[in-house]
């Protein structure tokens, strides 16, 4: 067993997290905050655009049960990564599609992974910032399982709930 860590930031983290939630050998999903130009910012902070910091999940994961290309593969399905600084009505350089990565390897396979994979998917070029990892935060803590904790609310159930059905029924070898 290898336990290793991926950050993904496509859009609201709440989202992100109630996708990768799903994935078997996935051991632990955080949403949080990176990429900014200051340390431990707070979610008010981060929605005024001003900090730099995306939101995204850290992803820990069992690589012996589940690969790095199975995880972009997901990401790269399940948010759009053609459009800047925005994911459907979220706007803001904070919603942009990045991958932070542990090392410039596998910051290299990121980037393969874009222009192989993940532009077969997308017809318009892919924006993904792809950037070594500085340093993460986790978001506060009414953040962490938001969709699983809240699943009457409305953005739970117009934006999330369809996003989960759309990866469960794509990704169903990757299911718990």
């Amino acid at each position: 067993m290898s336990i290793k860590q991926a950050y993904l930031g496509g859009g609201c983290f709440w989202c992100t997290e109630s996708v990768f939630q799903n994935i078997k050998g996935v051991q632990k999903v955080v949403s949080g905050y990176a990429g900014g130009k200051f340390p431990n910012p707070s979610y008010k902070e981060i929605c005024s655009g001003m900090t730099g910091h995306a939101e995204l999940v850290m992803i820990e994961y069992d690589d012996s049960i589940v690969s790095y290309e199975d995880l972009l593969a997901v990401f790269f399905s399940t948010h759009d990564p053609t459009t800047l600084n925005r994911q459907g009505n979220d706007v803001g350089t904070q919603y942009r599609s990045v991958v932070f990565c542990n090392n410039e390897e596998e910051k290299e396979l990121v980037i393969n992974f874009i222009s192989e994979k993940a532009s077969e998917i997308w017809d318009n070029p892919i924006v993904t910032e792809v950037v070594l990892l500085d340093e993460f935060y986790p978001a506060e803590a009414y953040h962490q399982n938001y969709y699983n904790n809240n699943p009457g609310q409305g953005y739970c159930r117009i934006v999330i709930e369809p996003k989960v059905r759309k990866f469960r029924a794509q990704f169903q070898h990757l299911l718990t």
